[in-house]
């Protein structure tokens, strides 16, 4: 049995030593591996390491015949100080498998190189070096990295040329000297990315398609868990090795039985572990030493049971992964492929659904069999099925990586009941969407509750900023499973509508005005109403469906039947069922009042299935406007353009660094910057903030009027004042010194003392619409971005609109439109246009700077004037506050990693 690794998050003997570099990673073929900075007692192994690798890779390295280290080169490699010489390595198990180190040879400038051990090259061990070390460089002021290489070592030449990075190049003395910046461009951040998406779908390719498997915990007796895990593989006709694995048993359901996994004669792909939470680890460790791929375990008595199995559930992901193990679960139903080539049903339900086109991602393992019962009723086909229970590893973020590339699967489906990092899920999201839909259900929307077992950071957010993440991203949100359903079969088997203009055709009177009452407040388009009358046959019906679909002002046909007495309709369900498979518009029915698509309405597939074309029906006409609104919606999301990020050329995102960072040195525990900062931050993304000159007298009021010029404001900004919609605190058109003595005298009358008004001077405005821009640093999203027509009304309707950056222009424009008080910026009731272009300008400006600087924990602009000319920044306040580390996989791939009891894995 392989020696278990030392525990990754011992205290280091250096203190310098930075912890946050360290990342699980997941390398190119799907293994998983740990990246950690070097450390002074990684001698003996940098040793061990340095014995593997080939003579050519160490001439390579060394430009010369190098057989062994000395103590001296020891000494040298493995002290550093995390500054000016950084060196990180890879590891699995205890071994080090790769060394990448760079040295700072002059200001801004380190030169990097790397060894990677010969048996482990090929999997991109290179690139994910070459990106960690960019970026600690990157935070230890490094701009740029140098690399010496000689020509023939063509493998490490294309590592830095693949990177995304604008390579010079030079040659001298038979050396070629690479010279390149390791700023995170957009090319370079696109790569890092595309190599993300590879990896983490290789790594969920190893569990569906599995070609032997062992299930650990067999049993003889039929109520255990193992007995059923063998049994449904074997009776599901799994077309790979099922093994048995339990020490105390010489058979089980006639397998022989291994007593470890080891001792297995073949090779085994994956690992199904059922037995004691204690006794997980000690088989990890077997399957480690065994060479497995993947393990799913369903074992309990982890994360969900409270602070000791949380301990646990740490412990086993870290031990996993740092063996090169993914991990689906614990406390899981398990995975399903019902592909005729593999037929998998690595998991507890008896029920294997039939082939389809749905991939199913679930949290909960309690639902999980209601959910296949469910998807087997209905008669919707799944390609593959993902429980994962606390979701400790494995995640929907890696199930959307591998379902993008899947041709098996054209649908998403998500039940997720916590979101790890919903900044991945976003970004990842927005790309698979353009390709193949996904719906989602979130529970616990209304209490923003977390299930136990599934402990993730506190978010700030508010649920409409959460369901605005699901809009921009393209997800079709649902609020129920049986929504979800509806959503599904009409994705899974007929055309997506170009349009939202409905035609009804039906031979009932009644149910098709339901049908358009129902469309008509989900903000469709109906026609009038084609009614057939109660005797309609199947020819009256294809005469009208034919009508409806070359009609060219119809995109959508919901067709409603309720048969006479004593009348099958079966030749009416042959109708639909054959005008559906050569439609390109969606139909949808209730047909006899049945739910999902009965077989009268199938199109069968090659393997039998239910394929496209058929028509889906639903028990309520509500039910199918609302899957078809749904699907309206996403279509137009799909077909339309999804902006750009503006690159703004007068930005100057280093020296607004370098005034953030000097603001969090002055108070490392966080807080306001001063107005100067505040000015000169905004300033810098080219946000012009109006001036305005702190009066705590009326002395100092009436020399900052003296020094604008006069035609001035005297201005309350005290929060206690200014959200108070009964208190005036603006006193306009002050145009010298009596004036503002008279407005002095009166706003202290009303308000109360200078200090808590906190007035301040300020030029007057041309007129204008008062908006809010706010965006904060949340724990669990990152930058969130807000925006809403300044006023209590606002705050008190809700009336606010979210988008996750980076934003967008269409982002931009829509954030501007979602709001119900949006027309005040249209010219309401005669009154002025506001420049929206120049709003949306602001939005995009306010974004970047909030995706830039994760250390600005809050900006909130407000009052902004929106006039027919521009805008005016009248006031805006910034908070600085060291950042959370759910920004770390933005610029370097990484399998986040829990950080404590509190915390999960999120991804």
């Amino acid at each position: 049995m392989a020696d278990e690794p030392a525990v990754s998050d011992q205290r280091r003997p250096d203190e310098r030593y930075p912890e946050h570099w360290e990342a699980d990673v997941v390398l190119r073929d799907g293994g998983a591996a740990h990246l950690r900075p070097i450390t002074a007692d990684d001698g003996e192994e940098l040793v061990r390491f340095y014995a593997r690798v080939s003579e050519q890779s160490k001439y390579y390295r060394f430009f010369a015949p190098y057989p062994k280290l000395s103590d001296r080169d020891v000494e040298r490699f493995t002290h550093v100080d995390y500054q000016k010489r950084v060196a990180f390595v890879v590891t699995i198990g205890a071994s080090i498998i790769a060394v990448g180190r760079y040295d700072a040879v002059s200001d801004g400038e380190a030169e990097v190189a790397f060894l990677v051990e010969d048996d482990q090259q090929g999997r991109g061990l290179g690139q994910l070096l070459l990106e960690h070390l960019a970026q600690a460089g990157r935070e230890m002021g490094i701009h740029r990295f140098v690399a010496d290489v000689l020509p023939e070592n063509v493998r490490m030449i294309q590592v830095f040329r693949d990177q995304g990075y604008q390579v010079e190049r030079s040659v001298a003395d038979g050396v070629m000297r690479l010279v390149f910046p390791i700023d995170p461009t957009e090319t370079a951040i696109g790569v890092m990315q595309s190599r993300e998406h590879r990896a983490e779908a290789a790594s969920i390719e190893r569990f569906f398609n599995a070609r032997s498997v062992a299930v650990v915990g067999a049993s003889r007796r039929q109520d255990t868990i193992g007995q059923g895990m063998i049994r449904n593989l074997v009776l599901g006709d799994f077309a790979g090795a099922v093994y048995a694995v339990n020490p105390q048993a010489e058979a089980v359901s006639g397998l022989p039985a291994y007593k470890t996994v080891q001792d297995i004669p073949g090779e085994v792909d994956l690992a199904v572990i059922a037995v004691p939470a204690e006794s997980v680890p000690e088989v990890v460790l077997d399957c480690a030493a065994k060479g497995v791929h993947g393990l799913v375990v369903i074992s309990s008595g982890f994360a969900e049971i409270g602070e000791e199995g949380r301990r646990r559930q740490r412990r086993l992901v870290g031990l996993a992964r740092s063996y090169g193990l993914r991990l689906v679960g614990p406390n899981c139903l398990g995975v399903i492929n019902t592909s005729s080539r593999v037929r998998l049903n690595a998991s507890l339900s008896p029920i294997i659904p039939p082939r389809g086109r749905v991939g199913f991602f679930c949290q909960s393992g309690a639902l999980g069999l209601a959910i296949l019962e469910n998807v087997d009723r209905r008669g919707l086909g799944l390609s593959t099925f993902v429980s994962a229970g606390n979701r400790a590893d494995v995640s929907g973020n890696d199930l959307l990586q591998y379902w993008e590339e899947d041709d098996a699967t054209e649908v998403v489906l998500l039940y997720l009941e916590s979101i790890g990092n919903p900044r991945k899920f976003s970004r990842i999201a927005r790309r698979v969407g353009r390709r193949k839909p996904i719906v989602a259900v979130k529970s616990g929307r209304s209490t923003q509750g977390v299930p136990v077992g599934h402990a993730v950071r506190k978010t700030t957010a508010p649920q409409s900023a959460v369901d605005a993440m699901f809009r921009q991203a393209g997800v079709i949100q649902v609020d129920t499973l049986d929504e979800m359903f509806d959503v599904a079969q009409l994705l899974a088997h007929q055309p997506l509508p170009r349009g939202p203009r409905v035609a009804v055709v039906g031979n009932s009177d009644a149910l098709a005005l339901l049908v358009a009452d129902a469309a008509t407040a989900a903000g469709l388009k109906v026609a009038d109403p084609v009614a057939l009358g109660a005797a309609a046959g199947g020819d009256d019906f294809e005469r009208a469906l034919d009508a409806a679909i070359d009609n060219p002002d119809v995109d959508a046909i919901v067709a409603v039947y309720i048969p006479p007495v004593n009348t099958s309709g079966e030749d009416v369900a042959n109708v639909l069922a054959a005008v559906g498979e050569q439609s390109d518009k969606p139909i949808v029915s209730t047909f006899l009042g049945s739910e999902g698509v009965p077989e009268l309405l199938r199109v069968p597939d090659v393997e039998g299935a239910a394929g496209r074309g058929s028509v889906p029906s639903y028990s309520a006409p509500e039910s199918a406007v609302r899957a078809l609104a749904r699907v309206v919606s996403y279509a137009a999301w799909a077909g339309r353009d999804q902006g750009k990020i503006a690159h703004y050329e007068d930005v100057d995102r280093d020296t607004a660094s370098t005034i953030v960072r000097a603001a969090l040195s002055r108070t490392p525990d966080g807080g306001w910057l001063d107005d100067e900062d505040v000015h000169r931050l905004l300033r810098l993304y080219g946000i012009d903030l109006w001036d305005w000159f702190r009066a705590p007298t009326l002395d100092a009021a009436i020399a900052a009027g003296d020094e604008l010029g006069w035609n001035v404001v005297l201005k309350a900004t005290a929060d206690t004042v200014r959200a108070r919609p009964d208190m005036t605190h603006v006193w306009r058109n002050i145009s010298d010194a009596d004036d503002m003595r008279e407005a002095w005298a009166a706003m202290t009358d009303y308000i109360g003392p200078a200090e808590r008004a906190m007035f301040v001077v300020q030029k007057m405005a041309p007129p204008g619409v008062p908006m809010s821009i706010r965006t904060v640093e949340d724990p669990l999203f990152g930058p969130v971005l807000s925006f809403a027509l300044a006023g209590a009304a606002s705050d008190l309707l809700d009336d606010r609109s979210y988008r996750i950056p980076p934003v967008t222009d269409v982002d931009a424009a829509e954030m501007i439109r979602e709001l119900k008080s949006a027309p005040l910026l249209f010219g309401y009731r005669g009154g002025p246009r506001a420049d929206l272009d120049a709003v949306e300008d602001l939005l995009q400006r306010v974004a970047a700077l909030k995706d830039d600087l994760p250390e600005v924990a809050e900006i909130n602009l407000e009052p902004v004037l929106a006039g027919q000319d521009g805008y005016r920044v009248l006031k805006a306040r910034a908070r600085v506050a060291q950042p959370v580390d759910n920004r770390r996989d933005w610029y370097v791939r990484r399998l986040s990693t829990p950080v404590g009891l509190g915390d999960t894995v999120a991804h």
